[in-house]
């Protein structure tokens, strides 16, 4: 239980520090106001869990730039552990999935994956924070 309280609280803090940053054009987290069925994960759930989908303004280049520049974030093909993780399918799980039947499932050239996990969160924003500032 210590550690979904752990990921869980980080994983609101990271969703609403990306949803403020410009890099970022979109958040997908339940435990946002902004969610379609944040009202719906609010009566079902006691917290939000720890995953996030982002989408990176500057598609494929600014995904690339993301992951090549994180330091405590682990790059990873599947997500969910102790750690953060996080993917950018476009080049990574899905990089052989044609561009067109990509996108008609939903898997947008800048869609970020991030396992949020339960280090210090502070240290979790600083290494997302210095990434996005390589991105261009």
């Amino acid at each position: 239980s210590l550690r979904m309280e752990r990921h869980s609280s980080n994983g609101l803090a990271v969703a609403k520090w990306l949803e403020a940053h410009p890099k970022v054009s979109r958040v997908t987290y339940p435990g946002l106001e902004s969610h379609p069925m944040h009202h719906v994960a609010k009566a079902q759930m006691s917290a939000f869990s720890g995953m996030i989908s982002f989408e990176l303004v500057g598609g494929i280049p600014a995904g690339k730039k993301l992951l090549n520049s994180v330091k405590l974030c682990a790059l990873a093909e599947s997500l969910g552990a102790v750690e953060t993780m996080i993917t950018h399918p476009a080049t990574m799980t899905h990089v052989e999935v044609p561009r067109e039947e990509r996108l008609a499932r939903g898997l947008t050239d800048g869609l970020v994956r991030l396992s949020v996990g339960i280090e210090y969160v502070g240290d979790i924003l600083a290494d997302l924070e210095q990434a996005l500032d390589q991105v261009d």
